[in-house]
């Protein structure tokens, strides 16, 4: 049981990684490196204040080449090198100063990928491997 329910996770990983690689431009570091920056820029949600929508509230803050090489252990030049590409794109916006910032083009892109094509995927996996395991 636990094997086929450790294939299915196994297939739906391969399957994100396949869609991942082809959305950015077939350089599978690409999509590494913009979900870091985004997690640096997030962060934690500040303390107890919410939105309009009773959502929490983020303030993003800055990272660099040198935190993101830190954070995924990549050398600095590639790092910088794929960061280049992501701002070609128009996914990652770089300031004077070297701090980058995930862009609200990104974040409405993949956040419409997430909803439409890859939440209901991962929520389908789910549902299959709880019925593998008798939940």
């Amino acid at each position: 049981m636990l094997r086929d329910v450790a294939l299915l996770l196994a297939k739906h990983e391969v399957r994100n990684m396949k869609r991942w690689f082809e959305e950015f431009d077939r350089d599978i570091m690409l999509p590494i490196l913009l979900g870091e920056i985004a997690l640096h820029n997030i962060g934690t949600p500040s303390s107890g204040a919410v939105d309009g929508e009773g959502l929490p509230e983020c303030t993003l803050k800055p990272c660099n080449a040198y935190s993101i090489a830190a954070a995924t252990g990549l050398p600095r030049e590639t790092v910088r090198r794929k960061v280049a590409r992501l701002v070609e794109l128009g996914w990652v916006s770089r300031r004077k100063n070297g701090h980058l910032y995930v862009s609200s083009g990104a974040l409405h892109h993949f956040g419409h990928l997430m909803s439409s094509r890859e939440l209901p995927d991962l929520i389908d996996t789910a549902d299959r491997a709880r019925r593998l395991l008798g939940d």
